[in-house]
């Protein structure tokens, strides 16, 4: 048929070399180059594809493309697998703090011992205070705002208070950069929630842990005092920042997804790295990304009831029927998602060490799972439970506001976000993102 194009792979020995590209339709034969990879399929070098050819390729969603080479981040959507720089994400959590997992995700390196391991953390802790003319500008914002339009804005602004990081010309300044990001963006997040409350802002306490002092930030009043209670105040538990802390480290980075290649498409651009991290934040707070998490909970409320599944479950499985089964399936694993694992793991572990999960919504959540995994259209279709499923449960648990489930992610992603960043801008091969498109118009 006219226009139609066939491949072929070529072989050297027993390593694969090139693809053929054949077009039927003017019998030309073009060869393009394998990529060798560590881990995962290879990929077929197109970048002259159109200079060659004169074709485009058509790849709606960029599913079937790679724009970069990277060694942060590696999911093996097949066996249900997410590594962090070579690391299983299960020993990550078991045996990491977050802190440990950015400065690894960063610098290419995990702290070697304790004492590493806390000087990171504690340089993150004196970084994590803001400008005083960048806290007047959410004064500017009305209480009704979004914390995540909030967080964006706000993001942008730091680049105001920091534009000499626009030369990204040397390792250190590099570092300085990302590190000032992830030592900022719980204040920021915290900053932008009371905001919203009309609430006094509290600012960072260094002797505090990273995630300790976010709980904190959120919850003191006036003075650095917490909630009083009949028997005393109403301390941050361990608990809580170990729980916590695995959430953040569950979402450090995972890949080329959305927003992180919003991230290397703005700077790209050479724009300014903070400016390129809340493009990052944009396009995060979408619910097909960020925001599913919330959403997952509105469904559970929807079902209100375990004798209600079934129903929600054929309403799932109808094409006519507009109502969907959020927290199941993801573009790229067609497993159960890793994260999912640990965070179902993590929240029985909670609710058995005294903190309390919503136990209808944990027990219908249960149901829906049972459910669903025994049903034939969706394991045929590989619809299994994400990393939103579980993870709005314990974030309530956690006395976390849903306004600020997506701003956690936020939080929890920053690391990947500087990594994606710091190697998009090292490398040299770097181009302007200019995706091409298939004209249909008059």
């Amino acid at each position: 048929m006219k226009g139609r194009f066939r491949f072929q792979i070529l072989h050297k020995g027993d390593v694969m070399a090139t693809i053929t590209l054949t077009n039927n339709e003017t019998k030309e034969s073009f060869d393009f180059e394998l990529i060798e990879c560590t881990r995962g399929p290879k990929a077929v070098d197109f970048s002259k594809l159109f200079e060659r050819t004169n074709i485009f390729s058509y790849d709606p969603g960029y599913g079937s493309t790679a724009g970069c080479k990277s060694t942060i981040s590696y999911i093996n959507g097949k066996e249900g697998e997410l590594l962090y720089k070579g690391f299983p994400l299960q020993k990550l959590v078991e045996k990491y703090q977050f802190t440990d997992v950015c400065k690894l995700l960063i610098t290419g390196d995990a702290p070697n011992n304790g004492a590493e391991s806390k000087e990171f953390e504690i340089e993150l802790m004196h970084r994590s205070f803001l400008h005083e003319g960048l806290i007047n500008i959410f004064n500017a914002f009305p209480d009704t705002a979004h914390p995540m339009a909030n967080l964006s804005a706000a993001l942008s602004a730091l680049s105001t208070f920091h534009f000499h990081h626009l030369d990204m010309s040397n390792e250190e300044e590099r570092q300085v950069m990302a590190r000032r990001a992830i030592a900022k963006i719980p204040t920021l997040v915290a900053f932008a929630y009371r905001h919203s409350l009309g609430i006094p802002y509290i600012y960072p306490d260094v002797e505090r842990g990273y995630v300790e002092n976010f709980l904190y930030m959120l919850r003191a009043y006036p003075g650095g005092k917490m909630k009083q209670t009949i028997s005393g105040p109403a301390e941050i538990t361990p608990l809580e920042v170990e729980a916590l802390d695995k959430i953040f480290t569950l979402h450090a980075d995972h890949g080329q997804n959305a927003s992180t290649t919003t991230v290397r498409n703005v700077a790209s651009t050479g724009a300014h790295p903070y400016a390129a991290l809340s493009a990052g934040i944009n396009a995060l707070w979408g619910a097909a990304h960020g925001g599913a998490n919330e959403k997952v909970l509105d469904m559970l409320n929807e079902i209100g009831d375990a004798k209600n599944v079934d129903k929600f479950i054929a309403k799932a499985k109808d094409k006519n029927d507009p109502f969907r089964l959020m927290g199941f399936g993801h573009r790229v694993y067609k497993n159960y998602d890793p994260r999912a694992k640990i965070l179902k793991k993590l929240k029985d572990d909670l609710d058995a060490k005294g903190i309390k999960m919503d136990s209808r919504l944990s027990d219908l959540a249960h149901k829906v799972e049972e459910v669903a995994l025994n049903d034939s259209y969706f394991v045929e279709r590989n619809l299994y439970p994400n990393v939103d499923f579980y993870s709005g449960i314990i974030l309530s648990a956690l006395k976390i506001p849903v306004s600020l489930f997506t701003p956690i992610f936020v939080i929890g992603r920053m690391p990947g976000w500087c990594a994606q960043l710091l190697e998009h801008i090292k490398d040299p091969t770097t181009r302007i993102t200019r995706p091409r498109q298939v004209y249909i118009g008059e």
